[in-house]
């Protein structure tokens, strides 16, 4: 039986301590003084997925014989990886983020970053450095993208993944294992779900609003409630991926099909079937609404619902709701088709 901890509403964003309970620290050190880095004007970018935005990063002096160097913080294993380095004259790029960012370079002073095509997992924490010998200093920035959550689970039922499987799972319906920090926002924009899925960092939670059995029992408070650090490649939960905008359109063919029927209408039409993320994204960002059920790429069959009514589930919260995975030989539903722009 998996030990249970209680992360209530007072549960900061951030990344875990090594104790199973996160908790708000008690002090932090104060910020070191800037002699050469601006101190950005806001901490949080936010931007979607596809766009192209910049990480701010102004030197207010050009010391002699200075570098810039630009990392991100991978949220897996809490290590930095280089992205940028620059000398103001010449830079060199590393790492899979190389082929789209470059440096802004607007005035002699500007190191600002510049990510094109942003992807689901650009999403984290940035620094820039400014390497000067003794007199090293650094500004972190936290790229947010807007998206949803989502839990997600296996044909097979609950609790089949590792954290491996889930990780592919998602990937494989155009998200991504999401981090805390998201699944966090999703609580307290509504997210309520008694089944406990990996999120990127490794560790297992799941997202309570109302208590009641079995979700932990009626006298637990609401919040992200945990399993904390689990093992990678033995323990198995369902998973929680995040999307965000997708460079198409989803939309719905009606009719009677089975599961390889729906895929041809797609195709007669030049697309595919849609994936569980791109329909999430369809209903999050194009308030797609239809009280159809359709088939999706997964096999499941889903409707998207922006505006609840009585006899559309019957729910009083907007979502994406699952008949879950019926019988593909069923000649009963339409299908959701996506075609990219």
């Amino acid at each position: 039986m998996h030990q249970l901890l209680l992360l209530g509403s007072l549960w900061l964003l951030g990344a875990p301590p090594a104790s199973g309970i996160y908790q708000r620290p008690t002090g932090s050190p104060a910020a070191p003084h800037l002699q050469y880095l601006l101190e950005p004007l806001h901490a949080v970018v936010h931007t979607q997925r596809g766009a192209t935005v910049t990480l701010p990063c102004v030197l207010r002096a050009l010391p002699r014989n200075y570098r810039v160097k630009w990392s991100k913080v991978e949220p897996a294993n809490y290590l930095e990886s280089v992205i940028i380095i620059t000398n103001g004259l010449s830079h060199k790029n590393y790492g899979p983020l190389s082929p789209r960012v470059s440096l802004r370079h607007s005035h002699r002073y500007d190191a600002s970053l510049t990510i094109a095509d942003v992807a689901l997992e650009d999403e984290g924490r940035y620094r820039c450095q400014l390497v000067n010998g003794l007199e090293d200093e650094s500004v972190s920035l936290t790229l947010h993208l807007e998206g949803v959550v989502f839990p997600y689970q296996t044909s097979k039922g609950r609790y089949k993944f590792n954290y491996h499987e889930a990780k592919r799972a998602c990937e494989q319906q155009d998200s991504r294992l999401a981090t805390y920090q998201q699944l966090y926002k999703a609580w307290t924009e509504g997210l309520d779900w008694c089944n406990a899925g990996w999120v990127l960092d490794g560790t297992v939670h799941y997202p309570i609003i109302n208590a009641r059995e079995p979700c932990g029992g009626h006298l637990l408070l609401p919040g992200v409630r945990t399993y904390g650090a689990r093992d990678k490649l033995k323990d198995r939960f369902d998973a929680f991926c995040f999307t965000s905008a997708v460079n198409g359109q989803v939309y719905f063919i009606r009719g009677h099909l089975n599961f390889k029927e729906a895929g041809q209408a797609c195709r007669n039409h030049g697309a595919a079937l849609a994936k569980v993320g791109q329909l999430y994204s369809a209903w999050k960002f194009s308030r797609l609404d239809r009280c159809d059920g359709g088939w999706l790429a997964d096999g499941s069959v889903r409707y998207p619902i922006a505006t609840p009514r009585e006899r559309c589930g019957g729910l009083p919260d907007p979502g994406v709701r699952s008949f879950g995975f019926p019988n593909k030989e069923l000649r009963t539903y339409g299908t959701y088709c996506f075609a990219g722009r």
